[in-house]
């Protein structure tokens, strides 16, 4: 991941993605798994932030 914080729309886009990626593939491409799962962690991570601020607010 970047230095900049992700959007909640950000976050959820990249974790629709790479849900979709991950659900078209006949086999997992095990080569780029780690990148995916690493990535998907920092998006749920930005999106579970946002809406727990939501929710104090």
């Amino acid at each position: 991941m970047n230095d900049k914080e992700l959007t909640f729309k950000e976050g959820h886009d990249i974790l629709k993605r790479n849900a979709e990626l991950l659900e078209s593939q006949e086999s997992p491409d095990i080569d780029n798994l780690m990148k995916i799962v690493e990535e998907s962690i920092g998006a749920y991570k930005a999106c579970k932030s946002r809406i727990e601020a939501v929710q104090q607010a």
